[in-house]
């Protein structure tokens, strides 16, 4: 009897084993990441112990009990050993081949005065062959030490940069990319006059400006729409150049953790460039190309085919890119007052405001997204106008239709609000504060200043997400750089105390959220991505020290630490 019972027993519990073992099986992991502190942006689960992945989607993210039940001998296991790993970040709005010419071409960001863009092309003439054109970027006079005694309405002249390279034209784009530097071989190239003002005004360009001395002389600076004049002088770049530039950008954004681009303007030629990429296996980076407005041929083009959401995620075409003002840097943007360091000056509109709403009006028609850039307060006042006219008129199509407005970096204070009532989005870049805020007041004075430019938490307040970023390569492609302005409104060396206009900060978590979740809704991609949860793509961002937590002035020394795309590794510092 005791027998019978001891085999009783023993049978039960096999069955029981079997049972339990026989439950709903755990789909293998490809990847289990654990060790450190993972912040979600996840509203249900704000951090988690572990994520678990499968190919290119998060199969669970939460305590690291149950995503070991993933976990078989294939398993790839990344112990994050104190590190801290975010959604994969997005740069909101940048110039994607722009970052990878930068790095080809001479880069001039850091450049603090003009004798040091004089000697910078002068090294480079030494070479190269005569005739050959010197192509850089970065230079802003704002930034100098110290303006030449010779400076017209506030720029450098060509006569210095004109003696160093007789034999070679040179141009020299500014910072913001809204205005550039010329030399006398490329103005002589795109036949203009040098010497003489007879002849000149037929150049003059609308939405532009040609400066000039007070005798009518050319200074070699080209704002805004007037660069057209010398680009369409400057050789065409090779296949081969175009895809090194492309191949380093890539890479710059995998150093950077950045996983999705927001690509703001591109035309035909860029595009079927990215689409052959994309065909060779070659996109390793999430792009949301904005098609150039002011090409209408384009335009029409994919008003009739309607929006590509590609079911790979990596290359979407839905939205346009019109360009509607200037910098504050060039004294391009669109004020409605004039500029306080050049009386009677206004800036540029540099594109119709008539296009706009026609624009605005097609894009509601075709399911396209509008962004247009605007950076002063009279473009932002007149583009939110358009829109809400386009609005008014398709009453039954604007549902949902995430109109941007790029940078909104100067508003009138009775614009604020109007971004949440009409469901625009301002996709702003923070670190311009820290590059512009210090110069920008000579440009607004205090009132406007403070009033109206950088309005970061005025706007969420209001209920309208932003969509961060660093405009690169106006700005380095540096999110940590950017992060630490949305949260410090201080200069990268860290001035002043407390940072310009406080109130305006973003927290932490806002700061984030603008990197990651907020961006991909300003792509209609918050299903997709943004926030680690599970069934979405598996991108993260991976640094070398908790930027929730550690101090503010320690937060510059944040490195990237590991970028994973896709669900693969395809960044490691020192690798």
């Amino acid at each position: 009897m005791k027998l019978s019972n001891s085999i009783f027993w023993s049978l039960a519990m096999s069955l029981l084993m079997i049972t339990a073992c026989s439950g709903p099986k755990k789909e293998a992991a490809t990847l289990l990441i654990y060790g450190g502190p993972i912040y979600t942006v996840d509203s249900v689960q704000t951090r988690v112990e572990a994520v678990v992945t499968k190919d290119s989607i998060i199969l669970f993210a939460g305590n690291l009990e149950e995503a070991e039940k993933y976990k078989n001998e294939q398993t790839q296991i990344i112990d994050l050993e104190g590190k801290t790993m975010t959604p994969g970040l997005i740069e909101g709005h940048g110039h994607f081949m722009g970052l990878g010419y930068n790095e080809l071409e001479l880069d001039l960001i850091n450049t603090t005065s003009y004798q040091e863009i004089v000697d910078a092309v002068a090294e480079k003439v030494k070479t190269i062959a005569p005739g050959e054109w010197i192509l850089g970027r970065g230079w802003h006079q704002s930034k100098w030490e110290a303006l030449p005694a010779d400076a017209v309405n506030g720029f450098q002249t060509h006569d210095l940069l004109s003696a160093v390279t007789p034999n070679n034209p040179v141009y020299l784009s500014h910072a913001s990319g809204h205005a550039g530097f010329a030399n006398a071989k490329a103005m002589e190239i795109a036949g203009l006059q040098i010497l003489s003002k007879e002849g000149i005004d037929k150049f003059e360009i609308e939405g532009g400006e040609v400066m000039r001395d007070k005798t009518g002389r050319l200074t070699g600076i080209f704002n805004e729409r007037a660069q057209r004049l010398i680009y369409q002088h400057i050789p065409q770049d090779s296949p081969e150049k175009k895809a090194k530039a492309f191949d380093l950008a890539v890479k710059a954004c995998h150093r950077n953790g950045i996983t999705s681009f927001h690509d703001a303007g591109i035309g035909s030629q860029t595009l079927k460039f990215y689409e052959n990429a994309k065909a060779a296996n070659k996109m390793n980076v999430r792009l949301y190309a904005m098609l150039r407005g002011g090409d209408k041929d384009l335009l029409n083009e994919w008003y009739k085919k309607g929006p590509f959401i590609d079911p790979d995620n990596r290359l979407t075409i839905r939205s346009i890119k019109l360009s509607c003002d200037g910098a504050l840097g060039s004294r391009g943007a669109w004020l409605l007052e004039p500029y306080t360091d050049r009386p009677g000056h206004f800036g540029h509109e540099t594109l119709p405001m008539e296009m706009v709403q026609e624009t605005a009006l097609n894009g509601l028609r075709n399911g396209f997204q509008v962004c247009s850039h605007a950076i002063g307060d009279r473009a932002n006042k007149e583009i939110l106008d358009r829109y809400e006219a386009a609005f008014v008129e398709l009453p039954n199509l604007k549902t949902d239709h995430r109109f941007r407005i790029e940078h909104a970096q100067h508003l009138h204070p009775d614009d604020i609000p109007r971004f949440a009532e009409l469901g625009v989005i301002p996709a702003m870049q923070a670190v311009h504060l820290s590059s512009d805020r210090p110069w920008a007041i000579d440009r607004l004075g205090e009132k406007r200043i403070k009033e109206g430019a950088y309005m970061w938490q005025d706007l969420l307040k209001s209920g309208i997400p932003i969509v961060n970023g660093t405009d690169v390569p106006v700005e380095p492609l540096n999110p940590i750089a950017s992060l630490y302005a949305s949260i410090s409104r201080k200069t990268l060396k860290g001035t002043p105390e407390g940072g310009y206009e406080p109130e305006q900060k973003m927290t932490r978590e806002q700061a984030l959220k603008s990197y990651t979740l907020d961006a991909a809704y300003g792509a209609f991609e918050e299903n997709i991505k943004g926030s680690i949860t599970a069934g979405k793509l598996a991108d993260f961002t991976i640094y070398n020290q908790d930027i929730m937590t550690i101090p503010e002035d320690e937060f510059l020394k944040t490195e990237i630490a590991m970028t994973i795309f896709n669900g693969d590794v395809v960044y490691k510092k020192n690798e």
